[in-house]
């Protein structure tokens, strides 16, 4: 006699039978409609979506930071002021979004459970190349969103255990990856903020320099481009700013980070274009 699952609250065995240690394959066999961009938009159609700007990285001695804006636009209408755009995704690792909110949100909640599903079932963490590789793969099945103007393009940092240092790997619409020496800006605000690094960042820098480094870069792309938010002194609203490390992730608090805006911002007063990098 068939048992009667039917109000007991089990799950169904196929859900209960060992397989892929990968949770969007898995979701792709039993709920593939809950996956990002697997629905379409009817042809022709334009929808208006809050989008995430500018966010920033940057390869410290010791490990790695990750900031971003906390501004989000709808056309030339700011949809909010407060959003946030860096999340852990990992003890080791963290994403940075930019591009459309809504689906940025959703396919970081969906990577953070990948790699929760792939430590579950193997028992280990994934490399962080590993890492890397399937943000890929979540990425490239948002393409046919982001050819109807629903692009998510994130940062991607972690702490490598295997061989002690940070790194950053920056991704297009299509998912392809590229790793970035150094920095990396991605974003409306990111040429500018991606020329700010490049003038500012040395090898050497201590985790405080590389806090500095990134407030000031995200300053320069707010200070250019309309849709990033520099720091907001009046509403106390900061630049979201996380350090990765050997110790793991952590976010700086709104103290923490505040000090080094209000800092960056009381220099800006004398020098409203910054600090100056030599021309030899």
């Amino acid at each position: 006699m068939e048992a009667n699952t039917r109000g007991t609250g089990r799950l169904p065995a196929a859900f209960l039978t060992p397989g892929s240690s990968s949770f969007l394959d898995f979701l792709a066999e039993h709920k593939p409609e809950l996956l990002p961009g697997r629905t379409g938009l009817p042809e022709g159609s334009v929808v208006e979506a809050p989008h995430g700007t500018t966010i920033v990285a940057a390869v410290f001695d010791g490990g790695v930071v990750i900031a971003g804006d906390r501004r989000a636009t709808m056309g030339n209408v700011i949809a909010q002021r407060d959003i946030e755009k860096v999340f852990p995704a990992d003890e080791y690792s963290a994403v940075g979004i930019a591009g459309t909110a809504g689906l940025a949100v959703e396919m970081v909640r969906l990577f953070q459970l990948e790699l929760e599903h792939y430590e579950k079932i193997e028992g280990t963490t994934l490399s962080l190349e590993g890492k890397a590789n399937r943000l890929t793969s979540m990425i490239r099945g948002n393409l046919g969103m982001a050819m109807q103007g629903l692009a998510v393009v994130p940062v991607f940092a972690g702490y490598d255990l295997d061989r002690g240092r940070g790194r950053i790997f920056n991704y297009d619409v299509t998912g392809g990856r590229s790793e970035e020496r150094g920095f990396a800006a991605t974003g409306s605000g990111s040429v500018f903020a991606r020329g700010s690094l490049k003038k500012l960042y040395r090898e050497d820098l201590t985790a405080e320099q590389a806090v500095t480094l990134v407030v000031q870069a995200l300053y320069d792309a707010a200070d250019d481009d309309s849709a990033t938010g520099g720091p907001d002194l009046a509403r106390k609203i900061f630049p979201i700013v996380s350090l990765i490390t050997e110790d793991g992730f952590r976010r700086l608090t709104e103290a923490e980070v505040a000090e080094t805006a209000v800092a960056i911002t009381d220099e800006r007063l004398i020098r409203p274009n910054g600090p100056q990098a030599p021309l030899i």
